[in-house]
């Protein structure tokens, strides 16, 4: 498989299918962890369990938000407990949340989705994403024969309140 698969007008996956079957296989495994855990599978958590697969939140309010738009009842409290449910499972780590952090040797394919203006729409590997962000650090003066060891992202207060409907 190539590093950098380009899409010419298409914001989607082409490969939609097998990326339905990986994370339909996440969520299985993640169903029975809870249930060995003691943990009730509800409709609230089954929704916010999609939500984590499907989407790249960066944080349990942005979860909230995307939560709330599709059921209106969701409490704050309720994602903070499946969060922490999937936290002690070890489904998920809240120090990694915003963290973003493939090195050259990491061999993922699809870690990065770019999206142009004009919809061109570019599926990076986590090697070509490095070397996109470590030749830009390199161009614009920051790295100084340094080597990027991880990226930490934060979602944009704008685009939060987009997504919530509040702007």
């Amino acid at each position: 498989m190539s590093e950098c698969r380009k899409v010419k007008g298409e914001g989607k996956d082409c490969c939609k299918e097998n990326e339905y079957q990986r994370t339909q296989m996440q969520k299985e495994m993640i169903i029975e962890k809870l249930k060995e855990h003691g943990g009730r599978i509800t409709k609230q958590r089954l929704m916010l369990l999609d939500i984590i697969l499907e989407n790249e939140c960066s944080s349990c309010k942005e979860i909230f938000y995307k939560a709330s738009k599709i059921d209106r009842k969701i409490g704050t409290a309720t994602v903070y407990r499946m969060i922490n449910a999937l936290e002690d499972i070890g489904a998920i780590s809240r120090k990694n949340m915003y963290r973003v952090a493939y090195s050259s040797e990491c061999a993922m394919e699809d870690a990065c989705t770019v999206v142009l203006d004009d919809a061109t729409t570019y599926h990076l590997s986590a090697k070509m994403w490095n070397k996109v962000v470590q030749e830009g650090l390199n161009a614009c003066g920051f790295a100084k024969n340094q080597k990027l060891v991880s990226i930490t992202f934060k979602t944009c207060s704008r685009v939060l309140a987009r997504d919530s409907g509040q702007l």
